[in-house]
């Protein structure tokens, strides 16, 4: 099964980061990603820019609104993410309880990644899904 973390923090956790070195912050997260590697779970992990550089698209209107970050009315933003293919939702757990740097001001947010086998498979959309998997080496 695949499971997305991701990464939350509040100001006081983006705070505490910037006071943490970037060579050192490399080092840690670059031996907690190849803990992932060599236990043969990590499927894909980024890390996301500054929110004061995105934008966001709302839709409440007829017409969609663009609007610069931050994201106003956010509390936490999410700051990264991982996916992992893992047995079961509890070791998906254990692993994000050792995500380095996590602590105060910081959440991570774990969600199944269904697989495209759980869709009506005579679907045409499904289908072509799966083609353009197959065609990619996604599958």
């Amino acid at each position: 099964m695949k499971f997305m973390l991701v990464m939350r923090a509040t100001d006081e956790g983006y705070a505490r980061m910037a006071n943490t070195d970037f060579n050192e912050m490399l080092e840690t997260m670059g031996r907690f990603n190849d803990e992932l590697i060599r236990a043969g779970v990590l499927v894909a992990a980024e890390g996301l820019d500054d929110a004061a550089e995105g934008v966001v698209v709302d839709y409440s209107s007829e017409t969609p609104v663009v609007t610069d970050g931050p994201y106003g009315e956010a509390k936490e933003l999410f700051g990264g993410f991982y996916i992992l293919e893992v047995a079961s939702k509890e070791e998906a757990v254990e692993w994000a309880k050792r995500i380095p740097g996590a602590g105060a001001g910081y959440k991570t947010e774990i969600r199944r990644v269904p697989s495209i086998d759980e869709f009506p498979q005579d679907n045409i959309w499904i289908q072509k899904e799966r083609a353009w998997r197959e065609a990619t080496g996604q599958l």
